[in-house]
């Protein structure tokens, strides 16, 4: 779901988005509508999306300058998570937290999208790291318990 002005509309549609507008897409998503999976929007509007904090914040969905959803390039963002941007945060313990699948994927594309995570995880060590880099895997669906994974 890109949220723009109506000039950067027809932008975001040859990027590929799914869904782009801006306020009867405001009104959907109070009026309860979950259905996507990014929400990228402009820094311009975002006094119109802060308004959704409350609705967006808890499911993962407020759009972030840091992460990079709020942005004025708004195809470039649109073709990299079309592409399958990977997108992680790590807390202050060095457990990293992502999101490699929805439970209606199949048991392949699971597979692949978290063999995919870690081999981004591992490119990104820094070369002073000694030791251990990955120390345990869990994997878990939303609310239940973890699974640990072989590393290997």
């Amino acid at each position: 779901l890109v949220l723009c002005t109506p000039d950067k509309e027809d932008e975001a549609k040859e990027a590929g988005a799914d869904y782009y507008g801006l306020d009867e897409y405001i009104e959907k998503i109070k009026g309860g509508w979950p259905d996507v999976d990014v929400i990228i929007t402009m820094p311009s509007v975002m006094a119109k999306v802060g308004a959704l904090g409350k609705i967006l914040g808890p499911r993962g969905l407020m759009p972030n300058p840091k992460t990079g959803t709020v942005t004025m390039e708004v195809a470039k963002v649109v073709k990299e998570v079309k592409a399958g941007k990977i997108d992680f945060r790590v807390d202050k313990f060095g457990i990293i937290h992502a999101s490699v699948a929805k439970a209606s994927f199949e048991k392949e594309k699971i597979v692949e999208n978290a063999r995919e995570l870690l081999q981004s995880v591992v490119k990104l060590k820094p070369a002073s790291a000694k030791g251990t880099y990955i120390k345990s895997i869990y994997l878990s669906s939303t609310m239940s318990p973890g699974v640990q994974v072989e590393p290997k």
